[in-house]
């Protein structure tokens, strides 16, 4: 036994979606784009995100133009193996805090080492930020310990 945490499901449904989204987009900031939209939809990060009324549209342009019509950048993406890395810094958060399974939020907390300003930039386009959606991931871990408690 290799004792790294096993995927949980909606952890391994983000980084499924991921892995056929991400050849698709055409700048980091897409990427982060990408990985939000996926996020809102799974585990604790998706209740989170949607307890702050982050939507699947964003309120104003992250930067890239690309989703009003306009021609997006032609930058590289971030990195061929961007979900990969992902993978593994979650693995290693997982592992670092004695889980037995990587979830959602430790997905997350990969996206946002592999991005930084770029997601950051998606969050505010999206009407939050990351020190509101780790807040709120700790108000959900607080109730969640004091009903099992």
């Amino acid at each position: 036994m290799s004792g790294a945490p096993e995927l949980a499901p909606d952890a391994a449904m983000v980084l499924g979606l991921a892995s056929t989204a991400m050849p698709f987009a055409r700048t980091p900031a897409d990427e982060a784009e990408r990985w939000l939209r996926i996020l809102r939809l799974h585990g604790e990060v998706g209740i989170a995100l949607q307890a702050l009324g982050v939507s699947e549209m964003s309120l104003s342009d992250p930067g890239n133009g690309a989703e009003h019509g306009q021609p997006a950048p032609t930058q590289a993406p971030v990195d061929d193996d961007a979900v990969k890395h992902i993978a593994e810094h979650a693995a290693r958060i997982a592992g670092e805090r004695g889980a037995s399974g990587v979830a959602t939020s430790d997905l997350l907390m990969g996206v946002i080492h592999v991005y930084g300003e770029d997601f950051d930039g998606v969050l505010r386009a999206h009407g939050t930020d990351r020190e509101e959606l780790l807040e709120q991931l700790a108000r959900q871990d607080a109730r969640a310990e004091h009903r099992e408690g």
